[in-house]
């Protein structure tokens, strides 16, 4: 690889898509595990208890500094797509649709303007 500026500018731009993707997935697998996990207890509280009496006495648990940190620099990355799920209501639908627009343009929109500017030099 040589050290021209552009080569330096398209490594820097492949490093920081690379963060931002595995941030975005991260986040997407730390959403996926908390809702997984406390899917079975609250369908069991709801058909026991009903669903209001249920959905009042459970708590969440606290975010530890790194989820919160993580879910904030997602949020962050996410947030230019928040347009395209505003009319939903589903949280899987809002960070599914938000994650894979996130991929797309991170990854392989970055991917493709590094390649564009490598070839251009």
């Amino acid at each position: 690889m040589s050290s021209s500026p552009s080569s330096s500018l398209a490594g820097l731009l492949l490093l920081a898509s690379r963060i931002a993707c595995l941030i975005v997935l991260a986040a997407f697998v730390v959403f996926v595990v908390n809702q997984t996990s406390t899917a079975s207890t609250h369908q069991q509280n709801e058909v026991l208890e009903g669903s209001s009496a249920a959905s009042n006495t459970a708590k969440p648990k606290p975010e530890s500094t790194v989820h919160r940190t993580l879910d904030e620099a997602a949020a962050t990355l996410t947030s230019p797509f928040a347009g395209a799920v505003s009319g939903s209501h589903s949280q899987w639908t809002i960070h599914i649709v938000r994650t894979a627009l996130a991929l797309l343009v991170y990854g392989l929109g970055v991917a493709f303007l590094v390649r564009f500017i490598r070839v251009r030099v």
